[in-house]
């Protein structure tokens, strides 16, 4: 929502002498808002589930990392560029907010993927034990007679 509220901010402005920081600001709210759309529709839909072959949670982390990292770039930039009109305070201090909610979501999923992999991997070894276990265990067949004369 807030990524959605600095993108109509900034669209809201009509005439920009240095347009560079604007337009990378544009940029980051609107691809931000898009993957995050996507990421979005495909958890609450539950398709995720069916695509086993992608780490979603990694997925997620990666993208919260990557938006909170332009957040802060493009804001800083607008902020250091604006010419004090009410879209773009406006615009840089939705992009600020932004940028605190996607650390936060970074922060929820560095935790939630740690968890995982420590789970996974605790479940691999389980198995790998598992199956050692299972390969060392030996049937007695008396039909098979040692050879040791």
């Amino acid at each position: 929502v807030l990524a959605l509220t600095a993108f109509i901010c900034i669209e809201t402005i009509m005439e920009c002498s240095p347009c560079e920081g604007l337009y990378f600001f544009e940029f980051v709210s609107c691809s931000a808002l898009v993957v995050t759309g996507a990421l979005l529709l495909l958890f609450s839909l539950n398709l995720h589930t069916r695509i086993p072959q992608i780490n979603w949670n990694l997925t997620d982390l990666v993208n919260t990392g990557l938006s909170t990292f332009f957040f802060f770039i493009a804001s800083v930039v607008l902020a250091a560029l604006n010419h004090k009109t009410g879209a773009e305070i406006a615009a840089v201090v939705f992009g600020f907010l932004a940028m605190a909610v996607y650390a936060v979501n970074t922060c929820v999923a560095v935790h939630k993927w740690r968890v995982n992999n420590r789970q996974h991997n605790s479940r691999q070894s389980s198995d790998y034990i598992r199956a050692r276990t299972e390969s060392r265990e030996v049937v007695h067949r008396p039909e098979i007679q040692r050879l040791d004369a």
